[in-house]
C-alpha cells in the first residue's frame, strides 16, 4: 500500500486510489485569513503543548459536527486524536494482545488491516452485501467463537457509505447489531468518516446514538458498548490530521494513557485552526459544496464504468461517501491489472481482505479526489488494459491468478508453456529497489 501511494505521487498517474476528498475547494484566502487569526490571537497556546484529550474549543467543534448527525454526546467523554486512524491503533493498543480476536467487515478499511496485523489480531471477516454486514452471519460467527472459548474484544464496522464497499448498513440491521452487543456485553468500534456525505436519501441514526437511547423520554445517556470515530479529515481537512473518539469512560480512559505514550497531544495548532474555522466559517455551507462537487463526481464515474466496463464488471451504486468497489469478471487478479495499467491508479481488492487473498477480482476506486475529465480517462484506461491482453502475468505477486480474462486470453500457466516469443507482452513495470540497493546509492551520493 505504501509503495502503491508512493506511486500517486507521480504527475502522470491518475489516482483513483486514496481516500482523498478534493482539498482545492477550501478557498485560499479563508485558509490565510484562519491562519493569520491563529497567529494573532493564540501564537503562544499555538506553538505550545495541549492537553491529551483535546482543547475544550476543538471538543465544542465535534460537539455540533455529531449533533448534525443526530448524535447527542458528553464532551468529557471525547478524546481529540491525530487523524481517524490514530482511533484504531488506539484502541487496538487498548484492548488486544496476541491472537485476540476482532469481528470486522469484509471486505473493510484497507487502513484497518495493518494496524489489526501490527497487534497480531485474529481477524474474523463477514462478507457485506447492500445492505451492510449481515447480522445473522454475525452471530452465526459470535456462536462459533463462543464454541471455542474465544470471545471477540471488539466488532469493527463502517456502517454509512463503507470503506471500500460503499454500501450503507440498513436501519434494521444497526438495531439488530446494538441488541446484539448487548446481549453478549461486545465492544462496538463505529468507524464514521462519511456519514455526513449523503448524497441521496434520509440520514441514518448512529449505532452511538442507538445503545445511547435510554427508552421512556429520558435523554441519551452515553453509550455503554460504542467507541465512535469521527474525522474531520472528510468534512474539512486530511492535512489537519484530526480525528476523535467517544468512548465509555473505562475505555477512554485507556484511550487517553495510550495517546500520552504515543504522542503526548494533537497539535494545537491545527485544532485551533479547526476553533476559528467553526467560529465563523460556513462550515455545514462548504459541506454542501462538497457534497455537490462529490454527488457529480459519483455520477461521472459510473457513468465511465458502464461504458469502458460494462457487461464485465459489476459495481456498487454508493449513495454517499468516497468509494465504488468494481469486481471484474473472468478471474481477472486485479493486483496483476494494477502493475500492467500505465498511469492510473486504485486499490486492488486484497487490501482489504486480512488474508491477502481474498478480493483478488476487486479494486476499489476514490471518484471524490480528481476532476471529472481525470475520473473518465482513469477509467478508460483500466477498460483498455482489460480490453486486450490481460494475461494475469502475476507481475505483483510473482504467481499466476488462473482462469481467463474477459478477452479470452490463455492462463498464465498455458502461456508459459510456449516459447519466449509467444509470450504476451509483459506492461513496463518499475522494480522496487531493496533496502541494500537503496544503501549503495545513499553512500554513492555521499562521496
Amino acid at each position: 500500500m505504501r509503495e502503491m501511494m508512493a506511486l500517486t505521487e507521480r504527475p502522470d498517474v491518475i489516482s483513483l486510489a486514496g481516500g482523498l476528498p478534493d482539498t482545492t475547494t477550501f478557498p485560499p484566502e479563508l485558509y490565510a485569513k484562519l491562519m493569520a487569526r491563529v497567529a494573532a490571537e493564540s501564537t503562544a497556546r499555538a506553538l505550545q503543548y495541549g492537553p491529551t484529550e483535546g482543547m475544550a474549543a476543538t471538543v465544542g467543534c465535534i460537539l455540533e459536527v455529531m449533533a448534525a448527525e443526530g448524535t447527542v454526546v458528553d464532551p468529557s467523554e471525547v478524546i481529540v486524536t491525530t487523524g481517524g486512524q490514530q482511533v484504531i491503533d488506539l484502541v487496538c493498543k487498548t484492548l488486544i494482545d496476541p491472537g485476540d480476536v476482532i469481528v470486522a467487515e469484509a471486505p473493510t478499511y484497507p487502513g484497518a488491516v495493518p494496524t489489526f496485523s501490527a497487534y497480531q489480531a485474529d481477524v474474523e471477516q463477514i462478507e457485506i452485501d447492500s445492505d451492510g454486514m449481515p447480522i445473522d452471519a454475525l452471530e452465526s460467527t459470535l456462536d462459533r467463537l463462543q464454541e471455542q472459548g474465544r470471545r471477540p474484544k471488539f466488532i469493527y464496522t463502517i456502517p454509512n457509505f463503507q470503506n471500500p464497499g460503499g454500501v450503507t448498513m440498513s436501519l434494521a440491521r444497526r438495531h439488530r447489531l446494538v441488541e446484539v452487543a448487548r446481549e453478549r456485553e461486545l465492544l462496538v468500534l463505529e468507524d464514521n468518516p462519511y456519514g455526513l456525505l449523503r448524497y441521496e436519501g434520509e440520514p441514518l441514526p448512529t449505532l452511538y446514538s442507538l445503545d445511547a437511547e435510554a427508552g421512556d423520554g429520558a435523554p441519551p445517556a452515553g453509550s455503554d458498548l460504542v467507541i465512535y470515530l469521527g474525522t474531520f479529515s472528510k468534512i474539512l481537512s486530511p492535512g489537519l490530521r484530526l480525528g476523535w473518539a467517544v468512548a465509555p469512560r473505562p475505555v477512554l480512559e485507556k484511550l487517553n494513557l495510550g495517546k500520552q505514550g504515543a504522542d503526548l497531544c494533537s497539535s494545537p495548532m491545527t485544532q485551533l485552526f479547526v476553533a476559528s474555522y467553526f467560529r465563523d466559517g460556513d462550515w455545514r455551507g462548504y459541506l454542501e459544496t462538497l457534497k455537490a462537487l462529490y454527488t457529480r463526481r459519483r455520477d461521472v464515474m459510473l457513468a465511465a464504468l458502464e461504458e469502458h466496463l460494462g457487461g464485465r464488471a459489476s459495481w456498487t451504486v454508493p449513495h454517499g461517501g468516497l468509494f465504488v468497489w468494481a469486481t471484474l469478471e473472468g478471474g481477472v487478479d486485479t493486483t496483476d491489472l494494477l502493475a500492467r495499467c500505465e498511469g492510473v491508479a486504485f486499490v486492488p481488492g486484497r487490501a482489504a481482505y486480512v488474508d491477502g487473498r481474498s478480493g483478488s477480482s476487486s479494486m476499489r476506486l476514490n471518484f471524490a479526489g480528481v476532476p471529472d475529465e481525470d475520473i473518465r480517462e482513469g477509467v478508460r484506461r483500466i477498460g483498455r488494459v482489460m480490453g486486450g491482453d490481460t494475461g494475469l502475468l502475476g507481475t505483483l505477486t510473482g504467481s499466476p491468478s488462473g482462469g481467463r480474462s474477459p478477452s479470452g486470453s490463455a492462463p498464465v500457466a498455458e502461456q508459459e508453456g510456449r516459447g519466449a516469443d509467444e509470450r504476451a507482452p509483459l506492461a513496463d513495470v518499475v522494480a522496487l529497489p531493496s533496502r541494500e540497493q537503496r544503501r549503495s546509492a545513499r553512500r554513492q551520493r555521499d562521496l
